[in-house]
């Protein structure tokens, strides 16, 4: 298992995950604390050696602990300025587009510069609430009793994530739909203003269209007329047609009459003699 190098660096992120890393190999190792410092000497480079031997030189490295160690260390690569400035970015850090795993990671690189903010664990998830978006903030609280751990407040904040996500994604097709449908509307509009266009004035085809619309509405008008004339003269003969059949039927009629008549007076004249 080999240690990381260190070089030395003027960015504090940086320099804490090294000691970090550097941390984890030597505990799992179990090393003393003189064979910690040993090692991490070892690995001190450019820079970061020139500062060793400076330490060397004012410490008596046989009495010093690994605490002692880490003290120097920092006083050196954590300057006052360098606190300061995490301090008010972790103050004012928001995700923004980070996803929740990124900005949760970022949260605790500036938290672990700046311990002295935090003095509890729930002062802790407090701060770490007030970075994530308004969107998750308000599904993390949505339960009934607020986040009181990092891990709850985490977990939470990533289930969020995935629900959030979920409904843009629905809505994002929804509204992508109803820009389809009206696009395709505006297209099926245009077109048929151009077949109008096209039958009112739209060339030659245009005008024989217009043509034999007229040839058609004439040919309507003559069937019509025609129609009518037919009708009338058809009511004149039927109306002619009767008149003469009640013109012979009364001819045929009175003479019938008048035999009758004469043959009544006849037997009549016979009864009374």
């Amino acid at each position: 298992m080999k240690a990381p190098e260190f070089e030395g660096s003027t960015n504090p992120i940086d320099t804490d995950n090294w000691l970090i890393d550097l941390q984890v190999i030597l505990n799992f190792l179990r090393l003393s604390d003189q064979e910690k410092i040993l090692c991490a000497s070892f690995v001190l480079k450019k820079d970061a050696r020139l500062w060793w031997e400076t330490v060397q030189i004012r410490w008596d490295v046989t009495q010093m602990t690994w605490e002692d160690f880490v003290n120097e260390f920092k006083e050196k690569y954590f300057n006052i300025e360098d606190m300061e400035a995490q301090q008010d970015e972790l103050s004012n850090f928001r995700q923004g587009n980070l996803s929740v795993a990124e900005a949760v990671q970022k949260f605790e690189q500036l938290a672990r510069l700046c311990p002295h903010l935090f003095s509890s664990e729930r002062d802790r998830v407090r701060k770490m609430m007030k970075m994530f978006r308004s969107d998750l903030a308000v599904v993390i609280n949505s339960g009934p009793y607020p986040p009181t751990t990092v891990a709850d407040c985490v977990s939470r904040a990533v289930r969020a994530e995935y629900w959030v996500g979920q409904s843009r994604e629905q809505r994002a097709k929804f509204y992508q739909e109803k820009r389809e449908e009206k696009a395709q509307f505006k297209q099926n509009q245009v077109k048929q203003g151009q077949t109008s266009q096209q039958k009112g004035q739209g060339g030659p085809s245009g005008q024989n269209n217009n043509r034999q619309y007229g040839s058609n509405q004439q040919k309507r008008k003559n069937v019509g007329r025609n129609t009518w004339e037919s009708a009338v003269l058809e009511m004149v003969a039927v109306f002619y047609v009767a008149r003469k059949a009640t013109m012979l039927e009364a001819a045929i009629s009175i003479p019938r009459v008048r035999r009758i008549n004469r043959e009544d007076r006849d037997l009549n004249f016979t009864l009374h003699r």
